[in-house]
């Protein structure tokens, strides 16, 4: 009669934790990676690839200690995208957890503190440090401080999908300017040793004619730079796997996977130059699996004739942003009471916001619930939320309507498969949220 996720009994999470709660089941990222690295050594193994992969983890879309700490179990690489994430990435080194062959690939655009990181750890030994160049400037920034040759990659700016608000990536530089900007800037200059060409679609790795089209139109680049820069040795395939939205979730990995180093082969063959080293950079696939929250339906209000809003105790503006902010959907069920008769509802928020709500789809008004009874509480969980709600919607801090941040908890299975659970963070109290608003303060400090 009760939800069951990956083996746990959530309704005895509920009962030793209480709602609302987030938690986070880490060997799913391990998973994750590991079928992602073992659907690429197969394809590399059919299609005689002769180059190395390597699986990188996108740190923005949740850079947790304990995600981390998983993900780096399995000898994976770092992607980066601001000043802080140097200072993640030198931490992580003090604890052993990254070493010199570990490489950090440094994305995004790149000012002030975050060139200041980049060249620190690059100055401090770190070799495998491969800043991207965003634009024009940022090699003559990044060359100012980093003592010594050092390797970089050059990002292309993709044409965005045809429905998209605009034409071009504001990220990276355009097709045709980067063989110039190579010549002018790279060719002649002994201190800097080009080594990868990225290339990123914001709309993921999916099977449509837009990808395919941006993915040769890559190789001709990739291909006619490298017949000038031998130094060139390395693909970053941006934009990451789908993760699971709904029950009726379908895609084929391993199908993708095979056929982009098919035609990435191909390419190479056809123009008679060695294929690149695969690097991909997956943040949602690597930690979207392993998130969840768990709520409790308060009340029932009955607004008219048609519209039953059940209400949650907590908000989905605050602990799950992207329902709100993009119309993102996770695969959300009830936890206990599945015999019972269901009911068509609509599902709201604590917040005294009209769009603090949930419902099924865009097109679609209501959700299926098991039917609200005083008498009988009922649970709700969001699943596969793993990646960039606490950093969307902020941890710790405050939030909209200073309504208390969820407890959250780590659940772990040791190698007998025994499962362990511990509180990473309580739930937020009214004394940490007066603190940040400056009621504490003194008068004297005034």
């Amino acid at each position: 009669d009760n939800l069951q996720f990956h083996g746990i009994d959530l309704m005895k999470l509920v009962e030793e934790y209480g709602t609302p709660l987030k938690f986070t089941y880490l060997p799913k990222i391990s998973q994750n990676i590991n079928r992602a690295k073992m659907w690429f050594r197969n394809a590399m193994e059919k299609h005689g690839y002769e180059a190395k992969y390597y699986y990188c983890y996108c740190t923005k879309s949740s850079h947790f200690e304990f995600v981390l700490n998983e993900a780096l179990k399995n000898n994976i690489h770092i992607e980066t995208s601001s000043a802080f994430d140097i200072n993640i990435v030198e931490k992580l080194m003090e604890n052993g957890k990254i070493n010199k062959n570990t490489f950090v690939v440094c994305n995004g655009f790149k000012r002030g503190k975050y060139v200041e990181n980049i060249a620190r750890l690059i100055n401090n030994g770190h070799r495998n440090t491969i800043p991207v160049i965003d634009n024009f400037e940022e090699l003559d920034l990044l060359q100012e401080q980093i003592e010594g040759k050092f390797k970089i990659g050059i990002r292309i700016a993709a044409e965005e999908e045809p429905k998209f608000e605009f034409y071009t990536s504001r990220l990276g530089i355009g097709y045709k300017d980067i063989v110039p900007f190579y010549r002018k800037q790279i060719q002649e200059n002994k201190k800097v040793e080009l080594k990868m060409l990225h290339f990123f679609i914001n709309t993921g790795i999916r099977d449509t004619a837009y990808y395919w089209n941006e993915l040769l139109k890559c190789m001709k680049v990739y291909i006619a730079l490298k017949k000038e820069c031998p130094s060139l040795d390395s693909l970053n395939i941006g934009g990451g796997f789908p993760i699971k939205s709904s029950l009726a979730f379908d895609y084929d990995y391993e199908y993708m996977i095979d056929e982009i180093l098919n035609q990435i082969k191909i390419a190479c063959d056809d123009a008679e130059v060695d294929v690149p080293h695969i690097f991909t950079e997956f943040g949602s696939y690597t930690v979207g699996e392993s998130g969840g929250a768990v709520y409790q339906v308060l009340y029932q209000k009955k607004q008219n004739d048609r519209e039953n809003w059940n209400m949650i105790d907590s908000s989905f503006i605050t602990t799950l942003p992207d329902t709100w902010a993009i119309n993102k959907r996770f695969v959300m069920l009830a936890v206990n009471r599945w015999n019972d008769t269901y009911e068509r509802v609509l599902l709201g928020g604590l917040t005294c916001d009209s769009d603090d709500y949930y419902n099924s789809e865009q097109h679609m008004n209501a959700v299926y619930l098991p039917k609200y009874n005083k008498e009988k509480p009922l649970y709700i969980g969001f699943f596969n939320t793993g990646a960039y709600q606490e950093t969307i919607g902020g941890f710790g801090g405050l939030h909209h309507c200073i309504l208390p941040q969820p407890k959250h908890i780590l659940i772990d299975k040791d190698k007998n498969g025994i499962i362990a659970t511990e509180i990473f963070s309580e739930e937020q109290q009214a004394e940490d949220v007066l603190s940040i608003l400056g009621y504490h303060k003194n008068k004297e400090d005034k």
